[in-house]
């Protein structure tokens, strides 16, 4: 840029004349374009340079970020998922536990049912074994009672005294009488 001033200014004598009026010295254009080349890159490489990297950096930061936060939405849907999964799981588990302790009850209930229903009927036939047996005893007591007192009667009847042979025949009628 510096050749191109330099070349117009070199071309046209009467432009020289015009850029001096104005107050514009080619000397001066030239000093401020090397100063300002310099500070732009000083600029460059201790300003601008470490900002742009601080930018990038933060950039980097902020995206791995964002893919930490995605990736424990992820996960966090995944936990969501496998506690809602669980919950269900042990949900059936314990209907199936409560199932199988109503059989279980229901089934202890019925086995004692039939326990005291058999229990019962075993008191029914006992006491009715014991009636009987007690029935049998009490005809057995009886026809000796009335043979003794057919004998007894008989005797006072005839007055005289029964000889064993006779009781006995009396007793044996007077109990198959009664059978």
């Amino acid at each position: 840029m510096i050749d191109l001033i330099q070349v117009v200014a070199a071309s046209d004598p009467g432009s020289a004349g015009i850029a001096e009026t104005f107050g514009i010295h080619t000397s001066h254009i030239v000093m401020q374009l090397i100063s300002f080349t310099i500070l732009a890159a000083v600029l460059w490489k201790f300003a601008f340079k470490p900002v742009f990297k601080t930018m990038e950096e933060r950039e980097e930061k902020i995206d791995s970020g964002l893919k930490y936060a995605e990736e424990m939405k992820i996960k966090l849907a995944e936990a969501e998922a496998e506690k809602k999964k669980i919950l269900q799981e042990a949900s059936a588990e314990a209907k199936a536990i409560v199932t199988e302790a109503r059989q279980t009850a229901e089934a202890r209930i019925d086995k004692s049912a039939q326990d005291a229903i058999k229990a019962a009927e075993d008191i029914t036939k006992k006491a009715e074994l014991q009636i009987e047996n007690d029935r049998k005893q009490m005809l057995a007591e009886a026809r000796s009672e009335i043979a003794r007192l057919v004998v007894s009667t008989s005797a006072k009847v005839l007055s005289k005294e029964l000889t064993a042979e006779e009781k006995a025949r009396y007793s044996e009628s007077a109990s198959s009488t009664l059978v």
